[in-house]
């Protein structure tokens, strides 16, 4: 994913003593629950989760990211570096969409759809090989690739679960194109399953997971 290339220094939008980084931990695709509780909650089938990859990356626009602004892989931290960069630049490979508040809770961050990645902001002063973790948390990125491969659209099978994906009996997250007879179109992501709209066929009561603002996926027929 790294490409070469380096970016001029571009002013600071805050001034500090310190040298500071941003270190960026990829969020997206922590699943939705361990488990799925079906039909009369007795029988439980576990779904999803897959573990997120850290990144860091510098400065770049000045340690704070705003709505419009780019980034890609840092050619000088390899292998998991991302820095900022001017959106006409070679490197960049993703928009920022939206910025949202720091989380403790990766469930608590809900992007808008559309968003490839989801990357979390922290705050490290000094250098060194500690950059590539720790830090505070400033705020969260939802981004958006530059390219055409867009995972996050609705129905595309990647990024997070919104209305209009696809999941599978076992509340996986599929595309849509790939969806079969046991499968279901999402409807809706509520509370309780009463707030489930009236086309829906298989409420899918979640396992409670701190910060989530829902517990049932409202599924119906692809």
């Amino acid at each position: 994913m790294t490409q070469p290339g380096s970016t001029p220094n571009r002013p600071r939008r805050g001034a500090g003593c310190l040298q500071s980084l941003l270190v960026l931990a990829v969020i997206l695709g922590l699943g939705y629950g361990a488990s799925k509780i079906f039909g009369d909650e007795s029988s439980k089938s576990k779904g999803s989760s897959s573990s997120s990859s850290s990144s860091s990356a510098s400065d770049g626009k000045g340690g704070s990211w705003e709505i419009g602004d780019c980034g890609g892989p840092d050619p000088e931290n390899k292998p998991d570096g991302y820095r900022a960069f001017d959106c006409d630049e070679q490197g960049a490979t993703f928009k920022a969409l939206k910025i949202e508040d720091a989380s403790f809770l990766p469930n608590a961050i809900q992007c808008p759809a559309g968003t490839d990645l989801i990357i979390q902001v922290s705050r490290v002063f000094g250098s060194g090989d500690g950059k590539k973790g720790g830090g505070i948390p400033t705020n969260t990125v939802c981004g958006r690739n530059l390219t055409g491969d867009h995972p996050g659209d609705a129905g595309a099978g990647g990024g997070q679960l919104v209305e209009g994906d696809c999941v599978s009996a076992t509340a996986k997250e599929i595309a849509c194109a790939s969806a079969g007879a046991n499968d279901f179109k999402v409807l809706g992501l509520v509370k309780e399953k009463t707030e489930c709209p009236a086309a829906t066929t298989e409420p899918m009561q979640l396992m409670m997971a701190m910060g989530r603002p829902y517990d049932v996926i409202c599924g119906g027929k692809v």
